[in-house]
């Protein structure tokens, strides 16, 4: 173990002259016996965002002979410019030229490896695409090599309600202000710089409702053989980002490897579900392989392993899901095969049932059991018991399984349906129900109809007659008891996961023309001989002081009266003191979705979030709001920005927009 010494401020200076500020773990005598670095560079302010999670990662690492460097990016914590965007053409530019800073200077070997999870995994795909030299490795967590259809803006073509939650977060943490203790009195300056200039993201995005050149930017997948350097690909199953790993391990041709677990959008030696791993030991294996060179054994290991779930009685939150760890030598794999479940009038079954017509036309409010569209570990964020979303969809119910069922991977419903509309979502869920009646969604997926050939160009149903469409469900492995059914769930919405179509939808569906294929796992004698992972460990915490606790909430109800489902979800952090620095902060959200089952304009979502952030004398708070409504032809976006030094207002903005819907 090396003694570790943190430097921060360190500033890197671009090439147009823009400092980013960047914080840097490293042993004591790098200088004399350099290391290799590992980057993480994300917006979300290494000095109070993210700083809790640093402190338990990368001291850990730089014990073990790395320089571990966090960046902020350009206009986002201490950094200079503005932020504008996600993943624009500047922020990998930039960091390429982070990159070659590292390389250069004397503490570092040479060697470089990203890692990040979300928007760090995403960037981490995106530089290694542009090939620096230096980068050798990375890994990737929570990420997506796809920025329309596996994002969290769009899911098969439909809009997600997470576009709006994501943006208005996005609308919430760029008000923050750098630090007057770093930057010194040009924090105000550069402050209404940036509330001046903060983008209406929600807008932009509604801009670009189909799969466009603004998309493919940044998307991995439009040329997976430009990455050369190795990728270790994480996913957890109660995350969103999970289809991302196997779909990659499939295309890229560099060196790689997937992992997926029970957990949510968190690094695994920390998340829930558990269990929890050593993830830092198994990256450092993957690091002293691809920067020190060393043979740890870790890609000698099989290319891709998950943890496969068993039943769990249905609940809002889980601290463990029981499960075991199984893994496949290559993927796709050779021996999982697409097991056919024929539709009945309301049944599945492995031969085919006499043909039925059944009837898609679900109220707006099926959907109040989803849970998040991405879960953050924050709590009683996962699917609930489905059976009152059940009770208002289309339902097919296997028997009761003689033998134990598992399945890895991709399930798939192909179906044939006649629409009244010309534009319509499908939702397909698929469950698994215990004998008490418990349902337990296993997987779903989202088409949205007018996207059946493609997300380049939409075309709308010909109304009043057939056609075939595919909706490919979220990847899983899950083993699904003797005894138990396996049921599918078919609906019209799916609220407030997608926003809803623009009229009531009638889909007709020829149950003898569809069928839902299982990807089939047969046991594997490999499965015993895994290596089993090391308890999680970390680095010592973040001394920071609870100065008002955290509190959240989770609401759904009817109004009898006026017929509006709502469902609000109200978040406050609390209130923080970082001690090594003074800085004290809060966040605090409140999210509202309200819909009446029988009328689909009258959706409505609306989030407000409040920051604060100060220091003794020096207080500054911002509250952002945005309302999201559509007619049949626009969606319509309302919006205000206030931001106050102490008591004095320093910026007012107020947003009234409108844009057309395309097929949405």
């Amino acid at each position: 173990m090396r003694v570790v010494v943190m430097l921060d401020p360190v500033w890197i200076t671009m090439s147009d002259d823009t400092r980013l500020a960047a914080r840097i773990w490293l042993p004591e005598d790098a200088a004399t016996d350099p290391v290799p670095a590992i980057l993480e560079y994300l917006p979300y302010r290494r000095r109070d965002g993210t700083a809790a999670r640093d402190y338990l990662t990368h001291p850990y690492f730089a014990a073990r002979g790395y320089a571990c460097v966090r960046v902020d990016m350009r206009g986002t914590g201490d950094s200079d410019g503005l932020l504008l965007d996600e993943y624009l053409r500047q922020e990998q530019d930039d960091a390429l030229e982070v990159i070659a800073w590292i390389a250069r200077q004397d503490w570092c070997s040479g060697a470089v490896g990203m890692m990040g999870i979300s928007w760090g995994g995403f960037n981490g795909l995106q530089v290694a695409a542009r090939r620096p030299p230096a980068l050798r490795a990375i890994i990737s967590l929570c990420s997506t090599d796809d920025r329309y259809a596996d994002d969290v803006h769009y899911m098969g073509g439909a809009l997600l309600i997470d576009n709006l939650r994501w943006a208005s977060t996005m609308f919430g943490y760029q008000t923050r202000p750098p630090d007057p203790a770093i930057v010194g009195e040009r924090w105000r300056e550069m402050w209404v710089q940036r509330l001046t200039a903060e983008p209406l993201l929600l807008h932009t995005w509604l801009e670009h409702q189909t799969r466009d050149a603004y998309w493919r930017h940044g998307s991995v997948c439009e040329d997976p053989g430009a990455i050369t350097a190795a990728c270790y690909l994480i996913g957890g199953w109660a995350d969103s980002y999970s289809n991302a790993v196997p779909r990659m391990l499939e295309r890229l041709r560099c060196p790689r490897k997937g992992l997926i677990g029970p957990w949510a959008h968190k690094y695994p030696h920390f998340a829930t579900p558990g269990p929890a791993i050593g993830f830092l030991q198994e990256a450092l294996r993957w690091w002293d392989h691809w920067l020190k060179g060393r043979d740890t054994g870790v890609m000698d290991e099989p290319m891709y392993r998950v943890w496969l779930e068993e039943y769990v009685p249905p609940a809002t939150e889980h601290d463990e899901r029981p499960g075991r760890w199984v893994a496949e030598p290559a993927w796709p794999s050779a021996h999982i095969a697409a097991r056919v479940w024929h539709l009945g009038d309301t049944t599945l079954s492995v031969t085919p049932a006499p043909p039925a017509r059944r009837v898609i036309a679900t109220p707006q409010d099926v959907g109040e059991a989803a849970g998040a569209w991405c879960a953050y570990g924050a709590g009683h964020e996962q699917p609930g018991d489905q059976r009152a979303d059940d009770g208002r969809s289309v339902v097919f119910d296997s028997g009761p399984l003689a033998e134990r069922a598992e399945i890895l991977g991709a399930p798939v419903l192909e179906a044939t349906v006649t629409s009244d509309r010309p534009d319509a979502l499908l939702i397909a869920r698929l469950s698994d129900v215990a004998p008490d009646g418990a349902s337990l969604r296993v997987s779903y997926g989202v088409l949205n109809l007018t996207h059946r050939d493609g997300h380049d160009t939409p075309q709308p149903l010909p109304v009043g007659a057939p056609v075939r469409v595919r909706v490919q469900l979220n990847d899983c492995a899950h083993a699904f008891p003797a005894g138990h059914r396996i049921r599918l769930a078919l609906s019209t919405a799916y609220w407030p996961l997608v926003w809803p179509s623009p009229s009531i939808v009638q889909l007709d569906l020829d149950t003898g023309a569809s069928r839902l294929l299982l990807p089939h796992r047969p046991p594997s004698t490999q499965d015993a001989t895994l290596a089993a992972f090391q308890q999680p460990a970390s680095a010592s915490p973040l001394p920071r002081t609870t100065l008002t606790p955290p509190a959240m909430a989770r609401r759904a109800g009817h109004d009898q009266i006026d017929d509006v489902a709502t469902f609000e979800v109200s978040d406050d952090t609390g209130r923080y003191r970082i001690e090594p620095t003074g800085l004290e902060y809060r966040l605090a959200s409140v999210e509202r979705y309200t819909i009446r089952p029988g009328d689909p304009l009258s959706a409505r979502a609306e989030v407000t979030f409040e920051m604060e952030q100060g220091r003794d004398a020096w207080q500054t708070r911002a509250v952002s709001r945005t309302v999201l409504r559509a007619s049949e032809t626009a969606f319509l976006i309302d919006a205000t920005l206030d931001a106050w030094e102490g008591e004095q207002r320093i910026i007012a903005r107020n947003w009234q927009l409108s844009v057309p819907r395309r097929s949405v």
